[in-house]
């Protein structure tokens, strides 16, 4: 399994040839000039909230790829009355038996609107169960309690993409909490630098991982990761 990084919080997971887009925001990131989109196909799209930067290309690969979307239920409705038919309305603490595993909607501590201004429901994150493989996407989010909910039903996630850039989400340590509460020892940082009040110290925050016993991988946008 492998997980290419698309900028901001955009990865693309190939789970066993069944590729699966978190949170597409390419067109608009100007960090993520050199990503041809057109080149890039999906079967899934999985998003975690409304907001313009986690889901401004959703429409475009669930047309072009006639991709499944996976989404809170209000954010579900509204790429339906957009035409988008294939669909996985979701709410927090339920799960979906997808293609490629299974995927349990968490909470996320965040907020949600959609570009025209309607209501986008509840932020939330993903926990991704694969045979016996656990992989855990927050979405943007601050540190909560509920993370050591994921812990105790799961015992250990294998990787966490996690948010780093505070101010609009957790920083480094609060995101190497997070890690500790979900029991993983390998965070792959997204959320950072794509926007002037999110840059990130990366000298800074490999040192903070470091010394909190954590492997921390800083993608280049582009970059593909096995996992």
């Amino acid at each position: 399994m492998t997980v290419t990084y698309l900028g901001h919080s955009c990865f693309l997971f190939d789970f066993n040839g069944i590729r699966v887009l978190t949170d597409p925001f390419i067109t608009y990131n100007e960090l993520a000039k050199s990503i041809d989109k057109e080149s890039i196909t999906c079967d899934f799209i999985l998003l975690s909230h409304g907001h313009q930067d986690h889901m401004a290309d959703a429409e475009y690969f669930a047309k072009k790829d006639n991709a499944t979307l996976v989404a809170i239920y209000d954010i579900a409705e509204w790429f339906k009355n957009k035409g988008i038919e294939n669909l996985v309305h979701m709410n927090i603490g339920g799960k979906a038996p997808l293609s490629f595993g299974t995927v349990k909607m968490v909470a996320a501590v965040h907020s949600s609107v959609l570009p025209d201004g309607t209501y986008g429901g509840n932020p939330a994150g993903y926990v991704v169960q694969i045979a016996d493989k656990v992989i855990y996407f927050a979405g943007d989010t601050a540190l909560t309690y509920d993370m050591k909910i994921i812990a105790e039903r799961y015992g250990k996630v294998d990787v966490a993409f996690l948010p780093i850039g505070d101010r609009l989400t957790m920083d480094v340590e609060d995101a190497l909490i997070a890690a500790e509460w979900v029991n993983t020892s390998k965070i792959i940082g997204m959320h950072y630098d794509t926007f002037p009040i999110i840059q990130l110290d990366k000298e800074q925050a490999l040192k903070a991982a470091q010394q909190a016993g954590k492997e921390l991988i800083i993608p280049a946008i582009g970059e593909t990761i096995t996992i």
